[in-house]
């Protein structure tokens, strides 16, 4: 241990004294980010003509599961809808078993969250474009309770009230 604490004090030594490089160079190239196994695929959003306090816009998400996991575990997709300003937001969420493979052989299920226009203080939102952020997680039960196993990248898009 006392040896990587040596190690670590050298490299902040020759940081400090201008001998090596803080960041990497603006030349550098990183690895990319290898995409994870839980993919959200699409974000269908309907009614197309959604009034908020008469009826609910339905954000049904499309995912891609991994055929590799044997056991069963919980799915869980979350959405944050916000204003611009952050004043108005609504969190969904939805939270259920998930027995792998899938009854019809496929890798693929669909999610479907409920927004009734409503904000987190239960007020019917006003006109404009709400963002929203969506995103998936699989879940192991344990005796501890559910762990996250991997999560998906977010999906963002665009919700435009008039």
């Amino acid at each position: 241990m006392r040896d990587v604490n040596h190690g670590v004090c050298v490299a902040v030594s020759l940081v400090l004294a201008g001998l090596l490089p803080a960041t990497p160079a603006a030349g550098a190239k990183r690895a990319p980010a290898t995409e994870p196994d839980l993919q959200i695929v699409q974000v269908i959003l309907s009614p197309d003509s959604f009034v908020p306090g008469q009826g609910a816009l339905e954000l049904a998400v499309e995912i891609e599961l991994p055929t590799y996991l044997d056991n069963a575990v919980l799915l869980e997709v979350s959405s944050l809808i916000s204003s611009p300003s952050k004043r108005s937001m609504r969190f969904l969420s939805s939270r259920h078993p998930l027995a792998l493979p899938l009854p019809d052989g496929t890798a693929r299920t669909t999610v479907t969250l409920t927004w009734d226009g409503r904000d987190q203080h239960e007020q019917v939102v006003g006109n404009g474009r709400y963002a929203y952020e969506i995103k998936a997680k699989l879940l192991a039960v344990g005796e501890k309770g559910p762990r996250t196993l991997m999560h998906s990248w977010p999906k963002r898009g665009v919700i435009e009230i008039k």
